[in-house]
């Protein structure tokens, strides 16, 4: 009966046209076996930044398979910024079939599959310079296949839930994530790493209880993603032909833009956004490879490190998230961007490890609120008739210079031969983005 009703509302939603067909659609298609599955996606795939670019596969690279650690970090940032370019140029394109194109679940679980062959893969690079290439190829693929998919899954979302749902869906997915990829390292940690002798047969001569946890990782993604591939709702393919399809993306991508002069507070935030994220973005990507390089933590150590990282950073989402409605995002956003410089400099003068600890631990319980408010104040600031297409542009503006910083950490460090020097950088893309951000007007309620 209630498969039948939700037909009815479909066709009805069909007859309707424009945003109130996609409403109905939503509604009709509502169910909370779908949204645990779009979460339990979140809870999969964020192994793969906690475990491969930041806090295992990163700093094994800088320490193991590259000649020095300042060596393998500029590396590291080589090829994230290739890959990050990729993305950049590919996303609006991938944007375009996400919207007009249909077949939402099939691209997201081919490019979901492609991250995770790339990331099981990974267990072929052994300590050694010889394997260079091969993990930095892998790692480049890995994380653009990682963030294409992640065009499709935001972009379902608004055929998963009704509006009024919109915003707490993507809390739940948010804060699952946060869990997920530190369930995912605790496993590492005790099934692989930890053991005196390390299980299954693997040998430490080659490292290969770290090289494991790719696996792992890549196992964790499928299996939390594949209830998604079977439940996830998703409109049918229009017909259209592909070169169609994208003509059509990018020009309303291109009349979004211009439609920018009218609302220059929304133009201001998306640039401001561009900017302080790329450096919430390079801090992920080297934070791990810092800590082993700067302060010598070992491997296990690294990963203990981005467990209580994780875990304070899902409950700094939690706190701020009561902020975000008491005093407003925009206030959360400075506050939180303004902790990140001060633990963050703080960071880059400290000698002892205690002190990384403690102000590491600090720092990371201001990622959630930088990233939760921001999504919380572009829904304020875009005016209600093009939230769709400026929500299009908060996506883009999150990845079109996402190049910029990685390159620029491993330009640095390679020209002063300090990690110190290099991560620096982070701190001016925060500064830049936040002295933006103030000329924003947030709208009263």
């Amino acid at each position: 009966m209630a498969d039948r009703a939700s037909e009815r509302a479909a066709d009805r939603a069909a007859d309707t046209g424009g945003n109130g067909a996609r409403e109905a659609e939503a509604a009709a298609g509502w169910s909370r076996a779908r949204l645990a599955a779009w979460c339990l996606y979140d809870w999969g795939n964020s192994a793969f930044p906690a475990i491969v670019l930041s806090f295992i596969f990163a700093p094994y690279f800088s320490r193991a398979v590259a000649p020095d650690e300042t060596t393998g970090s500029a590396l590291w940032g080589y090829a994230m910024t290739g890959a990050a370019l990729a993305i950049a140029l590919v996303s609006p394109v991938v944007g375009a079939f996400s919207d007009k194109g249909g077949h939402k679940a099939v691209w997201l679980a081919g490019f979901s599959l492609l991250a995770v062959a790339a990331t099981a893969a990974m267990w072929f690079v052994e300590p050694s310079a010889q394997y260079i290439v091969l993990a930095l190829f892998l790692a480049a693929l890995a994380n653009f296949a990682f963030e294409v998919a992640y065009v499709f899954y935001n972009g379902m979302l608004p055929d998963l839930v009704p509006p009024r749902l919109i915003g707490r869906a993507s809390g739940w997915g948010w804060g699952l994530g946060y869990i997920g990829g530190l369930a995912c390292m605790v496993v590492a940690l005790l099934l692989l790493i930890r053991p005196e002798t390390p299980p299954f047969g693997l040998d430490p001569d080659t490292a290969e209880q770290y090289r494991a946890t790719t696996v792992l990782c890549a196992a964790w993604f499928a299996l939390f993603a594949l209830p998604l591939f079977v439940l996830a709702p998703g409109r049918a393919g229009t017909g259209k032909p592909a070169r169609q399809v994208v003509r059509e993306g990018l020009s309303e991508v291109a009349a979004t833009v211009r439609t920018l002069r009218r609302y220059p507070d929304a133009g201001r935030y998306l640039l401001a956004h561009m900017i302080y994220i790329d450096g919430l973005n390079t801090l992920f990507i080297f934070g791990g490879i810092y800590a082993a390089g700067t302060f010598g933590l070992e491997l296990m150590e690294v990963l203990l490190f981005g467990l209580a990282m994780n875990l304070a950073a899902g409950i700094g989402s939690a706190a701020f998230g009561w902020l975000d409605d008491k005093l407003g995002p925009k206030r959360v956003l400075i506050l939180s961007i303004l902790a990140l410089l001060g633990f963050g400099s703080a960071l880059l003068i400290v000698e002892q490890v205690m002190w990384f600890w403690i102000l590491g631990i600090a720092l990371g319980s201001f990622f959630g609120p930088v990233q939760s408010a921001s999504r919380s104040l572009m829904a304020r600031l875009a005016p209600k008739e093009l939230t769709g297409q400026m929500f299009g542009l908060f996506s883009l503006s999150g990845k079109a210079t996402a190049y910029v910083g990685p390159a620029a950490v491993g330009w640095l460090t390679a020209m002063a031969d300090s990690q110190r020097i290099g991560m620096s950088v982070i701190l001016v893309l925060l500064l830049a983005g936040l002295l933006i951000l103030l000329r924003v007007r947030e709208p009263r309620e």
